[in-house]
């Protein structure tokens, strides 16, 4: 019992961040029905970002507490990867948003790529130690552990999620951003512009991104050029498995996503008799892909965006 309360724990961890990143691929397919497999390299970069400020913060600011680090890099990530999401919307998509399906896909996994290279030339092709700001003091819960950055995490999610319903549902921009998911051209009749509202989704899907990259890392750790292919396929898997163009189901499918594969691993080596270990957790979200595109394509809360327009 104390071995699947672990487990459930740091499947919440887990699912969380993919939640998050999730709901940046479901929410620029909503509106554009683009799959920007660019998007994990976004959450790289937000991770790179903060590992930069938090160094250059704790040699020139010694004395800064820890949580104020953490939370003026997590700033500043956000900034850049928002920044970054909006040039890359404006001069890779925008110019082929009426071009054959194909074109933006084709160009989102070579922006992805170009991406990459361009981190390994900027902070070279290394793991990059990423130092815990915050304390080492476990929590116990029953018989699991919780540590503070889980915790973070945790939180940090809940309350992204909390405002990002709130922006999408109580806001201008919100309803600006339905209008333009149901349909783009009665959209601009009403006078709501689409242009403005299509990059605005890709800074919100970025900063979501950033806040996820430097969760991650401070979960495992680690940042490196290549941190957010695995993630970011991951979340799109969790995007397809919740119904991807739902937000919604992006966070159910996360959440899900994350215990199945966290409970899994736990349970792999007694399920295989041994054979494998659980470094083969990441079999889990594939088989979960796999399945459910073969029995349901659109999803578990199963809207077809697609078809609205």
């Amino acid at each position: 019992m104390d071995i699947l309360l672990q487990q459930i724990i740091n499947g919440l961890v887990l699912g969380s961040m993919y939640a998050l990143i999730a709901l940046g691929y479901t929410m620029v397919y909503g509106i554009i029905n683009l799959i920007n497999f660019a998007h994990g390299e976004v959450l790289m970069v937000g991770a790179l970002t903060s590992w930069t400020i938090i160094g250059l913060m704790k040699d020139g600011m010694p004395n800064t507490p820890g949580w104020l680090i953490l939370l003026i890099a997590l700033i500043i990530a956000c900034v850049v990867a928002a920044t970054l999401n909006f040039v890359i919307e404006k001069v890779a998509y925008r110019p082929l948003r009426n071009s054959p399906k194909l074109a933006p896909l084709i160009t989102a996994i070579g922006m992805s790529i170009l991406l990459q290279t361009l981190a390994m030339i900027i902070w070279k092709p290394t793991n990059k130690a990423y130092p815990n700001l915050l304390s080492t003091e476990p929590i116990h819960v029953g018989g699991a552990v919780i540590s503070p950055t889980q915790v973070m995490i945790l939180s940090v999610t809940a309350f992204s999620l909390v405002v990002l319903m709130w922006l999408v549902n109580y806001t201008k921009l919100g309803r600006a951003m339905r209008a333009t998911a149901e349909n783009p051209r009665v959209a601009a009749l009403m006078g709501i512009r689409p242009d403005m509202v299509i990059s605005a989704t890709f800074i919100i899907g970025a900063v979501l991104a950033a806040i996820a990259g430097v969760m991650y890392a401070s979960n495992y750790g680690i940042a490196q050029h290549a941190m957010g292919f695995l993630p970011g396929l991951k979340a799109f898997t969790a995007a397809v498995f919740g119904g991807i163009g739902n937000l919604a189901g992006a966070v159910v499918g996360g959440i899900l996503l994350g215990l199945i594969e966290a409970i899994g691993s736990g349970y792999i080596g007694t399920i295989t008799g041994g054979v494998l270990g659980s470094n083969y957790s990441d079999i889990f979200a594939f088989i979960v892909l796999i399945v459910m595109l073969t029995l349901r394509p659109s999803g578990l809360l199963g809207e077809r965006v697609a078809d609205r327009a």
